[in-house]
C-alpha cells in the first residue's frame, strides 16, 4: 500500500489544473465506467436498488449468449412461442413485443434480434423458456449468473422486465454487467448494434437513441417502467477508449437520451488519465500468515488507471483491501486482495489483485512466531482497540 500511495500523491502534484469541469444529470441514478480498467468516472446513488425494466434482458441476452459459446443451443436452433410467450409478451400483451405468433417456432437468431432491437417481451420469455422450460426455472438460473458475475445485490424475477418487488438492480452492476457481456461475447454483442429488425412483415427500429447520435454508440438496451421512470444501458467508443453508461429513474425519454449522450461525451474528454501499473505490474504486498515470506506480493491483471477531471481539488487516496493475513500455501494467481481508490467520495477504482508467486508453507519456527504474532494482535484488537 504504501507504494501505491507514493505514486498516486506524485501524480496528483504532476497533474496540472486547467479548469473545473462538472457535470449534473436529471436522472435518479447513473453510473458511468471506463470499461478497460473499470474506473467509474461519474455516479448518482449508483448502489441503490431500482427496477430495472427491460434493461434486464441485458442478463437474459448474457445467459443466452453463454448458452451459446457453451454449444448448449444454437442459432439454428428454433424454440416455441407458447401461449405464455405470446399472452404475455406478444401482441395482446400490448406491451413491447417482436410479434411471433402463438405456438409458431422461431429461430434463436431471430429470437436474439427480436429481444435486443425490439426489446420484444415475447422473445425473452421464449428464450427463457427454451433454455430452461420456463421461466421461472429461468429465474433460478439468472440469479446464479448474477452472483457469477459479481452482481451481489442485484435480483431478478423474470426475464424481461415486468415489475416485480423481487427485481432489483443497482446501477453499478448494471455497468458492469454490460462490460462482462461486451468483453466475453464480441461477436454476439453486435445484435445490440443493429439498427432495425423484421419479423412477421412488420419493421421496428432499434429502441437504443444513442445508436443514431453520432458519437459512437453500439448498443445496449432501454427500459421504461412506472415505478422507476426511463432506464438505459448503453456503451460508446471514441478514439479506442470505450465507456458504459447507467440511468434509471429518468423523467422523460428525452431526458434518459440527453444524460446518456452528455455523460459519454464528458467522459470521452474532461479526465486526465494517469496509468500507475500495467498488467502484471506489482501493485503492492499483503500480509501472510505460516508462509515463508512474511509478505505476499500481488499483481492486477488490467491497466490501473486513475481519471482524474480536470481542475478538481478532489483527493485521491488509495488502499489494498484483504482478509488477512493470508493463510499460506498461496498459489500464483488465486485472488487475496482488492485495490480500493477513492477520488474524493466517489469509489473511482475496485479492482481485484492476484498473488505473483507461489507461496510455500515456511519452516516451523516460522509458522510458531506468525501464530505467537497472530494471537498477540488479535489480543490486542479485542482488549485495547475495542475499548
Amino acid at each position: 500500500m504504501p507504494k501505491v500511495s507514493r505514486i498516486l500523491a506524485l501524480a496528483l502534484c504532476l497533474a496540472a489544473p486547467v479548469r473545473a469541469q462538472t457535470i449534473q444529470v436529471g436522472c435518479q441514478q447513473a453510473a458511468l465506467m471506463d470499461a478497460e480498467s473499470r474506473a467509474f468516472l461519474y455516479e448518482r446513488a449508483a448502489d441503490e436498488l431500482v427496477s430495472p425494466a427491460s434493461t434486464v434482458k441485458v442478463l437474459t441476452a448474457e445467459i443466452v449468449f453463454q448458452q451459446l459459446k457453451l454449444g448448449r443451443i444454437h442459432l439454428d436452433d428454433t424454440f416455441d412461442i407458447s401461449e405464455h410467450a405470446w399472452r404475455t409478451g406478444g401482441a395482446p400483451s400490448r406491451g413491447s413485443s417482436m410479434f411471433a405468433s402463438l405456438k409458431s417456432h422461431v429461430r434463436v437468431e431471430d429470437l436474439i434480434r427480436g429481444m435486443v432491437i425490439d426489446s420484444g417481451n415475447d422473445a425473452a420469455i421464449a428464450l427463457a423458456e427454451g433454455i430452461a422450460g420456463s421461466e421461472e426455472a429461468f429465474v433460478t438460473i439468472m440469479n446464479k449468473r448474477a452472483r457469477e458475475l459479481g452482481m451481489t445485490r442485484s435480483r431478478f424475477a423474470n426475464a424481461w422486465g415486468k415489475s416485480d418487488p423481487q427485481q432489483k438492480v443497482t446501477m453499478r452492476e448494471m455497468v458492469n454487467l454490460a462490460n462482462r457481456l461486451i468483453a466475453t461475447y464480441p461477436d454476439e454483442y453486435k445484435y445490440f448494434g443493429e439498427k432495425d429488425f423484421t419479423w412477421n412483415k412488420i419493421t421496428q427500429t432499434n429502441r437504443n437513441p444513442l445508436l443514431l447520435m453520432n458519437i459512437g454508440a453500439d448498443g445496449l438496451k432501454t427500459g421504461n417502467i412506472d415505478e422507476g421512470g426511463f432506464a438505459i444501458v448503453g456503451s460508446a467508443v471514441e478514439n479506442g477508449q470505450r465507456l458504459i453508461v447507467s440511468l434509471n429513474g429518468c423523467k422523460t425519454a428525452s431526458e434518459r437520451a440527453e444524460d446518456a449522450r452528455r455523460l459519454l461525451l464528458w467522459g470521452f474528454r474532461a479526465f486526465d488519465v494517469r496509468t500507475f501499473f500495467q498488467p502484471g505490474d506489482e501493485v503492492g504486498s499483503v500480509k501472510t500468515y505460516g508462509a515463508e515470506l512474511s509478505d505476499a506480493p500481488v499483481v492486477a491483471r488490467q491497466p490501473v488507471k486513475i481519471f482524474i477531471p480536470r481542475g478538481s481539488s478532489e483527493k485521491i487516496s488509495a488502499k489494498i483491501v484483504y482478509e488477512g493475513p493470508v493463510q499460506a500455501p498461496i498459489k500464483e494467481g488465486a485472488e487475496i486482495a482488492r485495490l480500493k481508490v477513492m477520488r474524493g467520495a466517489t469509489s473511482a477504482l475496485d479492482i481485484p489483485l492476484y498473488a505473483a508467486r507461489d507461496i510455500a508453507v515456511g519452516g516451523l519456527p516460522h509458522r510458531a512466531f506468525d501464530a505467537l504474532y497472530e494471537t498477540g494482535a488479535a489480543a490486542f484488537r479485542k482488549y485495547v482497540l475495542r475499548k
